[in-house]
């Protein structure tokens, strides 16, 4: 595959991302065939789509890993619509991200490198939870996007529907610029607002579509729309306001600029609505993301970058044939094969080896790559996920993604004990390449312990071991990665004092403790008057209060939302050292919580249940029993979108659950939404697991 263009300018990262099942790769897949990249669209159903090309994607039909797919767009001219780029060849890098919540450190660093965004929503569905996650990661890094309404070819789909909640669950400046002509099984193509055109879809077309009048029955419709555009866009843009307080007419030209200066400025979000599936609007689409979505050069960035190279590693993988891959993106000057790269955050060196540009599972070997521009690096051993490359005498440091906590572990061993020295570095390998996979051993047991973002992420991990690295693996029933905190205010004064004959241990050290509000972590703070704690030792009583708080009295959790004041204490001249301080504040501080009744927190997830209307009663009662607190009932046609809070702990084996009582009919999603108090009935099972 040629790609014609080195031209930064001309060049679009962007990232296609949604609630799981919105249509994501179905989309990408599309996009890549209209663009000439592939010859024939493949399905997720058949297990032959161009990102989803590893076998446990296939098998389970869900994106697991981002995958890149460049690909190169010219917009053609076409007569009756006007476009900002006609005829000059553009390279897209596509990313298509996974959907399941338990795979959301893909969609984090892909969204901290790329430039532009598509986020998918179905038709039907609508805003859903991880529709909202999804559009959170896209405010923090303040990446720039389209909405595209998919799946209008559906029973149920509604577009107005869709579009107010936009506007109301995600507070985003979003306005049709396309809306789809005709819905359900009478979908026929697209009304662009902006042009007042039809677009009909057409498969002999090159465009895949062709131009015809507005229909009589819908010009009231996108008269409408476009007065509301227009309406909108003077609110934020100076030039269509002028244009709008005259009462001028606006010409399809400038108000299509206006929506790129608003949209890249993130202020305005166009919204498209079509059907992937049935290839309606897929090219209508490619040609916004060029008219809509930035240039790299044209991102709006909280700090310059002065260095004459920097670049962000995003993302590990390991090729069997290719070996380590590291997935750059390039934000300043030239990266060159076997160019010496800083890791500042280790202080070291290393040569970078081939560059790659890659597509899906294949692989192109390139000489350089310019700025703006994004591809894997080989020979580079040390840089991880995060890390930025750079030039010995111009050092810096990017902002590196932020990626969750695991909140799910389970005791894994293999299957055979010769394999037990492969199934550590097997997990050594997958933990360098996902951030949110942790390993540990367990302390007391010995056990390896491994940590992740749910079921299906450790699920994956175990197929990951046994297709990818050969080690069969036997694991223990998952467990919730719970926290503990106290409820009211409590202090404790420890004296530590031991003598052995020689120079003994002498520390004391008085603290209190007080409840904070959820998400306040451990605050620690030094409160000691008149130097009775000495200065040289502060450093060991804070070392010794974060150790302790690593594990609470109730099941070992980590301590959260408490303040600790260091009040008070006392030294020896001859006896105190480090090590008897931080013992003395470890011992206070257990001893504080112990006294400040403490409780344990369990995760709880936002769950989302699409159900018919004849089972609905079903799902309900099963919720109920899990301990559910349902939220709000959507109805949608014949179908319901069931939301409510339920305890993570309650939510194993739930997949096979909803199946059954549906009879396979029913679908489900959850994301995190907060930590809550265990109840007193429910303390035993955690505390046990």
């Amino acid at each position: 595959m040629k790609l014609t263009t080195t031209d930064s300018g001309r060049i679009r990262n962007i990232g296609i991302a949604a609630h799981i099942d919105a249509g994501k790769t179905t989309l990408t897949e599309r996009i890549l065939f209209y663009a000439g990249a592939i010859h024939a669209c493949g399905d997720v159903h058949d297990g032959n789509t161009t990102t989803d090309f590893s076998d446990i994607e296939k098998d389970k039909g869900i994106t697991i890993s981002s995958a890149a797919a460049p690909c190169s767009w010219t917009q053609q001219p076409v007569a009756g619509l006007s476009r900002l780029f006609t005829g000059q060849p553009h390279r897209l890098n596509i990313i298509d991200t996974p959907g399941h919540v338990d795979f959301t450190a893909e969609v984090e660093r892909s969204l901290r490198v790329l430039d532009g965004a598509v986020a998918v929503f179905c038709g039907v569905g609508g805003v859903q939870p991880q529709s909202e996650t999804v559009w959170r990661q896209m405010e923090r890094y303040r990446v720039p996007r389209i909405a595209f309404i998919n799946k209008m070819d559906r029973l149920g789909a509604d577009f107005s529907r869709v579009v107010n909640e936009l506007q109301t669950k995600l507070n985003a400046c979003a306005w049709p610029v396309l809306l789809p002509w005709g819905a359900e099984s009478a979908l026929c193509g697209q009304l662009d607002i902006i042009e007042q055109r039809a677009l009909r879809t057409n498969a002999a077309s090159p465009t895949g579509f062709t131009v015809e009048d507005i229909p009589a029955e819908c010009l009231s419709a996108v008269e409408t729309a476009r007065r509301d555009l227009i309406q909108a866009l003077a609110s934020l843009d100076d030039d269509i306001a002028a244009l709008w307080i005259e009462d001028k007419p606006v010409s399809a030209q400038t108000l299509r600029a206006a929506v790129r200066r608003q949209t890249i400025a993130g202020r305005f979000v166009p919204v498209i609505g079509g059907s992937a599936y049935k290839h309606i609007g897929v090219s209508a689409l490619v040609d916004a993301i060029v008219d809509f979505l930035p240039a790299p050069e044209e991102v709006q960035r909280t700090q310059a970058i002065e260095a004459p190279f920097a670049a962000l590693a995003f993302k590990i993988v390991r090729h069997p044939q290719a070996g380590r891959l590291v997935y750059v993106r390039v934000y300043n000057g030239t990266l060159q094969k076997g160019a010496l790269l800083l890791n500042p955050r280790l202080g070291k060196t290393e040569r970078c080896g081939r560059l790659l540009r890659v597509f899906a599972n294949r692989r192109d070997e390139l000489e350089s790559v310019q700025a703006g521009d994004i591809c894997a690096v080989t020979g580079l051993r040390d840089f991880s996920t995060g890390d930025t490359l750079c030039l010995e005498d111009h050092a810096l440091m990017l902002e590196p993604p932020v990626f969750p906590e695991p909140v799910v572990s389970m005791a894994i061993e293999p299957a055979k004990s010769a394999d037990q020295s492969r199934l550590s570095t097997a997990l050594s390998r997958l933990a360098d390449e996902d951030p949110t996979f942790r390993v540990r051993t367990h302390e007391e047991t010995g056990q390896c312990l491994i940590s992740g973002m749910g079921e299906l992420h450790l699920e994956v991990i175990r197929e990951k071991l046994l297709r990818e690295h050969g080690v069969e693996t036997i694991a223990a029933a998952p467990e919730i990665a719970c926290r503990e905190t106290i409820t009211q205010p409590a202090e404790a004064d420890h004296l530590l004092k031991k003598q052995n004959g020689g120079s003994g241990m002498y520390a004391r050290v008085k603290l209190s403790v007080q409840p904070l509000q959820r998400g306040a972590g451990v605050v620690i703070e030094d409160a000691v008057i008149g130097g009775s704690i000495p200065a040289q030792f502060m450093g060991a009583v804070r070392r010794g209060i974060a150790e302790a708080a690593v594990g609470g009295p109730l099941a070992g959790s980590p301590l959260v939302d408490m303040r600790v004041r260091i009040v008070d204490g006392a030294s020896h001249a001859k006896d105190s050292n480090d090590q008897a301080f931080r013992m003395a504040a470890g011992d206070a501080l257990r001893e504080a919580v112990r006294q400040a009744a403490p409780v344990l927190l369990e995760p709880v997830m936002q769950v989302e249940c699409t159900v018919s209307d004849e089972h609905q009663g079903d799902i309900l009662g099963d919720l109920n029993r899990r301990r559910a607190r349902i939220t709000s009932i959507d109805h949608r046609g014949t179908e319901a979108g069931i939301l409510a809070e339920v305890p993570l702990v309650e939510m194993f084996g739930y997949a096979g659950a909803i199946r059954s009582l549906s009879r396979g009919r029913a679908s489900y999603s959850m994301v995190p939404t907060a930590y809550e108090v265990v109840p007193a009935s429910v303390l035993p099972k955690l505390v046990k697991a």
